[in-house]
């Protein structure tokens, strides 16, 4: 059975951490080697520590550091630090490939907000439809930007049902089990 839910506590719709990628964490990691060069003159063994030390210590700043998009079922879009109530957005819109590296690029507004990762290729364009905000648009990277279009239009109209799981492979709604002894 799930949980009850606290009071207080707003279902959340999409979450998605967006690390940095494989290639990024495993050139982080080359800090600790390069560390312990400098401590190698001193002791082997203190530059191993050290090296291991440093090379632990940027991965996961890198991993902590990592920006969160989040759509919660109280009707915010959260990237990063910064949100906005999804009633304010307009039809968002998925890219990926070419179009994608286009978004990001020549095709990017100059005042457009935005939260780009390197290493992570899909973006989800959601333009404002607020006329006082001088940002047109929002520009996302998302590793799913369906499920990220998917929960936002479910915050549009009010629908608390999460659109991810929270685990990979793992369904967010557990299914009730049939009654204790009845094998079911």
């Amino acid at each position: 059975m799930s949980e009850p839910r606290r009071s207080g506590e707003q279902a959340v719709l999409y979450r998605e951490r967006l690390g940095p990628s494989l290639w990024l964490l495993v050139a982080a990691a080359l800090c600790g080697p390069m560390a312990a060069l400098v401590f190698t003159p001193v002791d082997a063994t203190v530059a191993l520590a050290v090296g291991a030390g440093v090379a632990a210590l940027v991965v996961v700043l890198l991993v902590a550091a990592s920006p969160v998009v989040e759509v919660g079922g109280d009707g915010m879009l959260r990237a990063g630090r910064a949100r906005i109530e999804v009633r304010h957005l307009g039809d968002a819109q998925g890219f990926t490939g070419d179009e994608a590296r286009r978004k990001r690029g020549v095709d990017l507004h100059p005042r457009a907000w935005h939260l780009i990762r390197g290493g992570i290729d899909p973006v989800v364009v959601i333009p404002l439809e607020d006329p006082d905000d001088p940002v047109p648009t929002w520009v996302i990277s998302t590793r799913t930007p369906d499920r990220l279009i998917a929960a936002i239009d479910r915050a549009r109209r009010g629908d608390a049902e999460p659109v991810t799981p929270r685990t990979p492979g793992r369904s967010v709604r557990r299914r009730p089990r049939g009654p204790a002894g009845s094998g079911a």
